[in-house]
């Protein structure tokens, strides 16, 4: 147990202090010897052990009645280790502008708010810990130190499975852990939500994986660079929260993980980049199996690696022209409504100029897959574009003809061209047309002979073409008339090729069509 006549001046003045919860300010208000990162420099009058501070948290000066204890300090150099491992901290702590000479580990601890503002620390290990209030290290600067306990590897901020009532607050901090862990959060519950806001910036991955956040995840103009080996800049694998924002400016020089996470209302990119991988060889965004009612994709500029939607579900998709990379991986991605944004409008989806470009969208992905087009489809239909959702699922069926074999084309083209797969019948109204056409003017222009002279019908050139062409029941012209000139007897063949033809494709689509439905 520390005495009081043990301790130095600094030390005197903060132990006076914590009973009534003043603030022991060591700053000398000139800027230039106040500067914390040149904290390392400062002498004996602005030194404070690690002890001390330990020993105040933990009861060794008890408050006064009718006031609450608090451990202020300000402008200090801290020497030593803070090690609150599992203590039971029943005052709150906020140290600001501050320069620790070791990490601090306050891993499986039971604190009040703790507040490290504006200071530099190599590192903070608080696995396990259980915060009543609040996690502030805004402005701070953490350093990687020693490997976490908990998974054995570089960490500068570690709160593996850690519960915090109020909101963690890394806004404006900077956090290094260069290829490395910067934050190592996977279980935490934040009931305030997690603030990364104001130019904060973490160097190496940070992983929130089965993280709780019904207060979401604040990553507006964040800068996350500099990944490990697996190129992931940020990830939030199965977490949940209200909303992820990683808007304005926010730029992640790797992955973006999103694989099964749940979102109960907003996820946002507007205005983001997402740059994927430094080697490039990466996703920029990997969300299968992500949920989110509204999900804004209007990237500043398209993103550099792949997009992996697959088995995600969104209420609300909002795209623009930078929003695609060269690969989007779609299959089993739903939505119940696109809005793009084009010249600051954002407008629904279902003009005649969108469905090319949406079928242009699904065609990134690799290889055929056809739920893409039928979810397209669906959404078309639900708008009340059926003449889009009918082009879209001919697009589909052009893209599955691809992948058969050569006969199978051969028979999807001549589908395509008859009838579009059923989705286009009035184009076998257009070759009826032409091929009687063709018919009538060919045969209005030479005489054929009777099969039996004197009985039948007289001849007419347009019912003959019509009857050959109709290769159910009879108009009494084709068994009635042949022709002794060659040209125009295979003319007739061929007519009756067609009508066969023409039918059976007819049929084809049709029924396609109808079970489609």
């Amino acid at each position: 147990m520390l005495s009081y006549d043990e301790l130095t001046s600094p030390e005197r003045e903060l132990w006076d202090a914590f009973p009534d919860g003043r603030r022991a300010d060591l700053r000398t208000g000139v800027p230039e010897d106040d500067r914390v990162a040149e904290g390392g420099r400062w002498g004996p009058g602005r030194t404070v052990r690690a002890a001390v501070i330990v020993a105040l948290l933990l009861g060794a000066n008890t408050a006064q009645p009718g006031v609450v204890a608090c451990l202020r300090l300000a402008g200090a150099r801290i020497s030593g280790h803070i090690n609150l491992a599992g203590a039971q901290v029943a005052h709150a702590l906020w140290l600001e502008d501050c320069w620790f000479e070791e990490g601090v580990d306050l891993s499986g601890a039971s604190t009040q708010s703790i507040a490290i503002v504006g200071s530099r620390v190599p590192g903070v290990e608080a696995g396990l810990i259980r915060i009543e209030g609040r996690l502030d290290l805004r402005r701070s600067r953490l350093e990687s130190g020693s490997a976490s306990p908990f998974h054995r590897r570089v960490t500068a901020l570690s709160l593996i499975n850690a519960h915090v009532s109020g909101a963690v607050n890394l806004s404006g901090a900077e956090i290094t852990a260069p290829e490395e862990w910067a934050v190592s959060a996977g279980g935490l519950v934040a009931e305030g939500g997690v603030y990364c806001v104001d130019g904060f910036v973490a160097h190496g991955e940070v992983r929130l994986m089965g993280a709780q956040l019904p207060g979401g995840l604040h990553m507006r103009g964040a800068l996350l660079e500099r990944p490990g080996q697996r190129g992931v800049a940020l990830t939030l694998d199965n977490a949940v929260a209200s909303t992820l924002d990683f808007s304005d400016g926010f730029l992640a020089n790797g992955t973006v993980r999103l694989r099964g996470a749940r979102i109960s209302d907003n996820l946002t990119f507007e205005g983001a980049v997402l740059n994927g991988p430094p080697d490039g060889h990466g996703p920029s965004l990997v969300a299968l199996l992500m949920q989110a009612v509204d999900f804004d994709f209007t990237l500043a500029r398209p993103p550099s690696g792949t997009v992996d939607l697959r088995g995600g579900q969104v209420s609300y998709l909002h795209d623009s022209e930078h929003s695609w990379p060269d690969v989007v991986e779609l299959d089993g991605f739903v939505y119940g409504s696109i809005k793009v944004d084009a010249a600051g409008e954002r407008r629904a989806v279902g003009r005649r100029d969108s469905v090319a470009r949406r079928v242009a969208w699904i065609r990134r992905g690799p290889g055929y897959n056809p739920q893409p087009y039928e979810q397209l489809a669906s959404w078309y239909r639900k708008a009340g574009h059926d003449d889009d959702a009918r082009r879209v699922l001919l697009a589909k069926q052009r893209h599955r003809r691809q992948t058969l074999l050569p006969a199978a084309r051969v028979w999807g083209h001549l589908l395509d061209v008859t009838v579009g797969y059923g989705y286009r019948p009035w184009l076998a109204g257009v070759w009826l047309l032409a091929l009687t056409l063709l018919g009538t003017l060919s045969f209005g222009t030479h005489s054929p002979t009777p099969v039996k002279q004197g009985e039948g019908a007289p001849f007419q050139p347009l019912v003959y073409a019509l009857d050959l062409l109709i290769p159910i029941g009879g108009l009494g012209q084709r068994a009635a008339w042949y022709w002794s000139n060659d040209s125009l007897q295979w003319l007739a063949y061929l007519l009756i090729a067609f009508g066969w033809v023409l039918t059976t494709a007819v049929i084809a689509g049709v029924t396609r069509t109808l079970q489609k439905s």
